[in-house]
């Protein structure tokens, strides 16, 4: 009966492309069909499903995810203050000598908001309203305007610490542990710390690319209108963008704890846009109106991912899963990349939440196994995933953002604008699977000591710093 847990899988991706469920909902329903077909079939018995309330409290605790709704907060009011405005403005009328300087201010508006906007979607809705109208007014042709809105609304899938990092990082935390309790190895276990630092250059080295190849295809532009900032403008718009890269610097380098740092950040936001009299009681009241709905449908959605992970071990699937990973040809290359291509797949149907509750838990695990480099993995799986949401016409990027953008434009052109944008992307993701040390170059210095397995074999263990072991 190991094939169930399969069919769930294909069951859940049928459902919710056909119906328009929501996910959670999708994963509870077919995790109780099939409980209740292994229950009738005596594959598992009554008792072992009461493990589930103990499982969902167990994780429900983990302190990482306190920083959820914070992180949610601030880009509920990130969306309805007019601070990206402010930080467009004031980016436009620093580079306004270049032609391309719409083009660069809606890149560097988007890696610095769209880690605190949490979701493609968010990043793209908000992007699409202030963004859109200012690139049309510089001049910025449709195609153009659509493309850098797609590129800046992934930017938060890459650029720590993001709520994508964060989540990802506790659910490799997680894989990375049941690798370790596979194969006996005693070695330290990745914490959410270290795929901050694991991004840093990726993610670094994207933005410069993409930064480099948007002043290069905006040289041919019409000059159009890019306002003025005074004086005060420019200065708010400065502080806003240094405040919030200080505290997006702080998180991926250690200083600031995810949780403590996003509470800070949505005080300032909510306290700056007090004095400034844009946080009305109705704006105050959207805001937390938007926090509640989305940060219930991502713990709803960690609830029902939970419950689906459980039903699909007790049908063993885990064990077919991971002797079917076993079986990709070529080694740790062919591992790797054949997980890869099944993330890249998944991503045109799925947004990156869904993916990292549902297919990181069954999929990592095994690969983890023969691939024993966690950081490595987690890394690629990031730039794997922020390519698929760039890929016309499927990718959650492009639906996203010609949702939000309601310009009728091709598909065709819209290929052509993004296809410089998708090909670095394709080489940095190259350039990582080919150079694993890009990721650790980052870390810092470890202690290692050598600890005994009850084996001849050991594996030297990494030990946390203080700060680390928070």
């Amino acid at each position: 009966m190991e094939a169930v847990g399969l069919i769930m899988l294909a069951a859940v991706a049928a459902l919710l492309g056909l119906t328009g469920l929501p996910v959670f909902v999708v994963l509870v329903g077919v995790s109780v069909l099939a409980a209740v077909f292994g229950l009738g079939a005596g594959i598992f018995t009554l008792p072992v499903l009461t493990a589930l309330p103990n499982r969902l409290t167990g994780l429900l605790e983990n302190d990482l995810l306190q920083a959820l709704p914070l992180y949610v907060l601030m880009g509920a009011l990130l969306d309805r203050l007019p601070l990206a405005e402010t930080l467009f403005g004031g980016a436009a009328a620093m580079v306004r000598r270049w032609r391309a300087a719409p083009l660069l201010a809606a890149l560097g508006v988007g890696a610095l908001i769209a880690p605190m906007n949490g979701s493609v979607a968010a990043s793209a809705s908000t992007l699409g309203r202030v963004v859109a109208p200012r690139l049309k007014d510089a001049g910025v042709g449709p195609e153009r305007s659509l493309a850098v809105i797609c590129l800046a609304s992934t930017m938060g899938v890459v650029v720590p610490p993001s709520l994508v990092l964060l989540l990802l990082g506790d659910a490799m935390m997680r894989a990375h542990t049941e690798a370790l309790n596979a194969t006996g190895q005693l070695t330290r276990i990745l914490n959410t710390q270290d795929l901050f630092r694991g991004a840093v250059i990726p993610a670094a080295l994207l933005l410069g690319l993409f930064l480099a190849a948007a002043l290069w295809t905006g040289r041919t532009s019409e000059r159009g209108t890019v306002p003025k900032m005074s004086g005060k403008g420019l200065l708010l718009a400065g502080a806003t963008a240094a405040f919030i890269a200080l505290l997006l610097g702080g998180v991926a380098l250690g200083r600031f704890y995810a949780v403590e740092a996003a509470a800070m950040g949505a005080f300032a936001l909510a306290l700056g846009g007090a004095l400034s009299g844009h946080l009305t009681l109705k704006v105050l009241n959207d805001v937390l109106a938007d926090t509640m709905a989305v940060s219930g449908a991502l713990f709803a959605l960690f609830a029902g991912a939970t419950t689906f992970t459980l039903v699909f071990r007790l049908f063993e699937s885990d064990r077919l899963l991971a002797r079917l990973v076993e079986a990709l040809p070529w080694g740790t290359t062919g591992a790797l990349g054949g997980v890869l291509v099944i993330l890249a797949l998944s991503a045109l149907v799925l947004d990156a939440f869904e993916i990292i509750f549902v297919l990181v838990p069954v999929l990592m695990p095994p690969l983890l196994v023969r691939v024993p480099d966690t950081l490595w993995v987690a890394v690629a799986a990031l730039l794997t995933l922020q390519a698929s949401f760039l890929v016309p016409p499927l990718g959650q990027a492009v639906l996203m953002a010609r949702r939000a953008v309601p310009q009728a434009l091709g598909i065709g052109r819209l290929m052509r604008a993004l296809a410089p944008f998708l090909a670095l992307q394709m080489a940095v993701l190259a350039l990582v699977l080919a150079f694993p040390a890009l990721v650790h170059l980052t870390e810092p210095a470890a202690q290692m000591a050598p600890v005994s397995s009850g084996s001849a074999d050991w594996s030297p263990v990494q030990l946390y710093s203080p700060e680390e072991q928070r």
